[in-house]
């Protein structure tokens, strides 16, 4: 029996500077927020290119946790805007999530604050 998922984790690895105009775009496609990680690459000091990008040591990591229904959508506006051949030169996977522990929706969170 295939297992079935409500949530996913969409990765995005992206040159340094370039997370505010990918949540934007993001945003726009249904995600309500992400984590932004800094991060450099390791073990490609060799390597100009990787699947025809050329390869920058400083990144970021974009983890934007989201409703299976919207993952699609949000990847693709994300590359649409800021994928391969960008400044950004973005590349996007996401993983399912089999369970969620404390997580609040945005509109059990303003509620709260009414």
């Amino acid at each position: 029996m295939e297992q079935v998922f409500e949530h996913s984790m969409i990765l995005v690895i992206a040159n340094q500077g370039f997370s505010a105009e990918i949540m934007e775009a993001a945003k726009e496609a249904g995600a309500t927020g992400g984590t932004v990680v800094h991060a450099t690459g390791s073990g490609l000091e060799n390597l100009e290119t990787f699947f025809g990008m050329t390869l920058k040591p400083e990144k970021e990591l974009i983890l934007i946790l989201t409703q299976q229904s919207l993952r699609k959508g949000i990847m693709q506006a994300v590359m649409k805007m800021h994928g391969s051949g960008t400044d950004a030169d973005a590349f996007v996977f996401s993983l399912p999530v089999d369970q969620v522990v404390g997580l609040t929706s945005q509109k059990n969170h303003k509620d709260r604050n009414v």
